[in-house]
């Protein structure tokens, strides 16, 4: 018997797919126009021109520059997981020790801790090392927040490798490191890759980090340029939401090529 079509469900969701896609329409449209052309028909008009004077008067007020700025961030956060969480993981799924359990816990504890609460110590710290008002500042405890549950996230993928393989290996003679370099990130590379996405987009997106940890304009990321688009008594909304675009573009496309791993890894079979 063919199920009846739930109507009620789907009015609800197109409902609520229109209520997604428009700040969307509205943020694109404004992006294309002219502010006069803005200003004359509004935020929900329809569209009237396509230009790309936004974009280059973005780039001009130096908006490429902070996108660098957050891609490096990025990436260094990333890196800095790469190298990090895989073998702490391991440890954590298959070292016996009292000590390394409890130093997991311990890390766990972090994920109840939000980053507004120890922002001032972290700041008074990277202060103290030297790294204040730099990109490799913003970097360090963008990447030490993530671990915990990163390392969460990864070791329950390779808790997802069964016993018998690592006997197998131990049987071969097979050190700790082979094993870890053979077997772990062969079949762990779906978890690998949730990480190193999930990273990638918090640093990214990351606001509170830069705005404590930086204060030079050369230093600045682009979550926290969008104010040089406040001139003194208005604001430029075409030019504004021209620089979200650019803001949003490049992780939306790693999204959108990655969604399937970040997605399974998140609900623990990233390993498989």
């Amino acid at each position: 018997m063919r199920p009846r079509p739930n109507w009620i469900a789907g009015v609800f969701a197109g409902v609520w797919l229109l209520v997604i896609l428009l700040p969307v329409y509205v943020m694109l449209r404004a992006a294309f126009e002219t502010r006069d052309t803005y200003a004359r028909n509004g935020p929900l008009g329809l569209p009237r021109e396509f230009v790309l004077d936004n974009f280059v008067y973005a780039i001009q007020q130096g908006f490429g520059l902070y996108l660098l700025n957050s891609a490096i961030v990025a990436v260094g956060t990333v890196l800095i997981i790469l190298i990090v969480v895989p073998p702490l993981a391991f440890v954590v799924v298959r070292g016996n020790s009292a000590w390394v359990r409890w130093v997991f816990r311990i890390m766990l504890f972090g994920l109840a801790i939000p980053a507004q609460v120890v922002v001032i110590p972290v700041f008074y710290l990277i202060d103290k090392i030297g790294l204040y008002d730099s990109l490799l500042g913003v970097i360090i405890p963008s990447a030490v927040f993530l671990i915990p549950l990163t390392t969460l996230i990864l070791s329950g993928s390779m808790r997802e490798i069964g016993n018998d393989l690592y006997e197998a290996m131990a049987l071969d003679g097979a050190s700790a490191f082979r094993t870890f370099t053979r077997l772990v990130i062969p079949l762990t590379r779906g978890g690998i890759a949730t990480i190193l996405i999930f990273s990638a987009l918090n640093a990214w997106n990351n606001y509170l980090l830069p705005l404590v940890l930086t204060r030079s304009q050369n230093i600045r990321v682009a979550t926290l340029s969008l104010g040089i688009f406040k001139q003194e008594y208005s604001l430029n909304i075409p030019g504004l939401m021209a620089a979200i675009v650019m803001t949003i573009l490049p992780i939306m496309i790693v999204y959108i090529f990655a969604r399937r791993s970040l997605v399974r890894g998140l609900m623990g079979v990233g390993g498989k």
